[in-house]
């Protein structure tokens, strides 16, 4: 099977879902499409300008995946999220340089077309004509696999533009995927063949966190995501002021538009910033509690975190809000605590009385590994399969 795939994630540095799917595609061939950036957007972000470079230096091939051949897109018109027009005008513009790549990886014609993006629902049709095919042979062969509720997060959009890309990608498409209940129950409405396949864990990376030895000082609580609108820092601020004698690191990059200058009042926090994956294990090991932390907002009520999932793998104990809700179905191995710091605080103390020897531990390994990308990425192919698609 020749795999095209649209990310809306560099592949590089920081694996999500979209990584993880795409390097368990053994005896696949994949192109993994970076995101474009807009044309303005190395005007005011040098990373812009980076991956500008990358599109002009053409494809090169995973280290470690070899099945792997990566690209970044053109650049394209901004506001394509708010104008129909605009987008379509990109995705076309997109289609020919996709066919482009595709010929010259000797691709097939009845490839796969693996999307993350609504804005990919322009970009069927213009691709199959430059490939010489009808346009309902290559939707009949492509994938929608949602992450997100796209149109909640902030920024240059019309939520309506971006709900409506949706719909028409996930109506026409062979299959879709969500990875979380709420994303689930809307796309079915669309689509039949809809999939609820939540995020996973690398189990066989961040399982050896369970054997290495704990150092350094007690209590030690750590988040590991990336920082953005949708955590809730009221809590991890109350954590850190509740245990002054303990430690609170974050590892994750922060985004643009979160204010995180309470870390200087409080000494006992630690950003580590980004680090990468490989690394996670050896600093998660130090840790006593690991924490989920998501504000009830319209964002994270859809979000199915890759962190939560990675936390259960360790066996250490977690501590989350009752948000995103399918964190709900580990409530026998994970302290739950309501959407308020003082609860939080108290599961916190709870989870920190958990003995060593505890039987949750291997509880939370058991119910990681039956989340792992493994597990996940097998039951998609099964579903690919079960459809035609091989």
């Amino acid at each position: 099977m020749d795999i095209l795939c649209l990310s809306t994630s560099n592949y590089y540095p920081f694996p999500t879902r979209k990584q993880n799917v795409m390097n368990r595609m053994e005896g696949c061939r994949v192109i993994y499409v970076d995101p474009p950036v807009t044309l303005i957007a190395p005007l005011k972000d040098k990373r812009a300008k980076e991956r500008l470079n990358a599109y002009k230096a053409g494809g090169k091939t995973s280290e470690e995946h070899p099945h792997v051949r990566i690209y970044a897109a053109p650049p394209v018109l901004p506001f394509y999220n708010k104008k129909r027009a605009v987008n379509r005008r990109n995705q076309k513009k997109l289609a020919r340089w996709l066919a482009g790549i595709v010929k010259e990886n000797g691709f097939s014609k009845d490839l796969v077309l693996w999307c993350y993006s609504p804005s990919s629902c322009d970009v069927v049709e213009p691709l199959a004509k430059e490939l010489g095919i009808a346009p309902e042979a290559l939707w009949e062969r492509t994938v929608y696999d949602c992450v997100d509720r796209h149109s909640a997060y902030p920024g240059m959009i019309d939520p309506a533009v971006v709900d409506r890309q949706e719909e028409d990608l996930a109506s026409r498409c062979a299959v879709v995927f969500a990875t979380a209940r709420g994303l689930y129950e809307r796309l079915r409405a669309f689509n039949a063949n809809c999939h609820l396949i939540p995020n996973g864990a690398a189990y066989e990376l961040f399982s050896r966190a369970a054997e290495m030895k704990k150092e350094g000082v007690s209590p030690h609580f750590g988040f590991v995501g990336m920082l953005q609108e949708c955590i809730d820092y009221d809590i991890l601020k109350k954590v850190a002021a509740a245990f002054p004698e303990g430690k609170l690191t974050l590892i994750g990059r922060s985004l643009p538009g979160v204010d995180l200058s309470w870390m200087k009042e409080l000494p006992n926090v630690e950003h580590a910033g980004l680090l990468p994956q490989t690394e996670l294990p050896a600093r998660i090991k130090d840790f006593d509690v690991c924490l989920n932390v998501f504000a009830d907002n319209e964002l994270s009520r859809d979000v199915s975190p890759l962190k939560f999932y990675e936390y259960l793998a360790t066996g250490k104990p977690v501590v989350s809000t009752p948000v995103p809700a399918q964190v709900n179905d580990y409530a026998d191995c994970v302290y739950i605590a309501r959407q308020e710091p003082d609860d939080f605080i108290e599961k916190c103390r709870l989870a920190l009385s958990e003995p060593a020897d505890s039987p949750l531990k291997k509880k939370r390994m058991e119910m990681g590994k039956a989340c792992s990308w493994d597990e996940r990425v097998r039951l998609m192919r099964d579903i690919l399969a079960d459809g035609g698609i091989r």
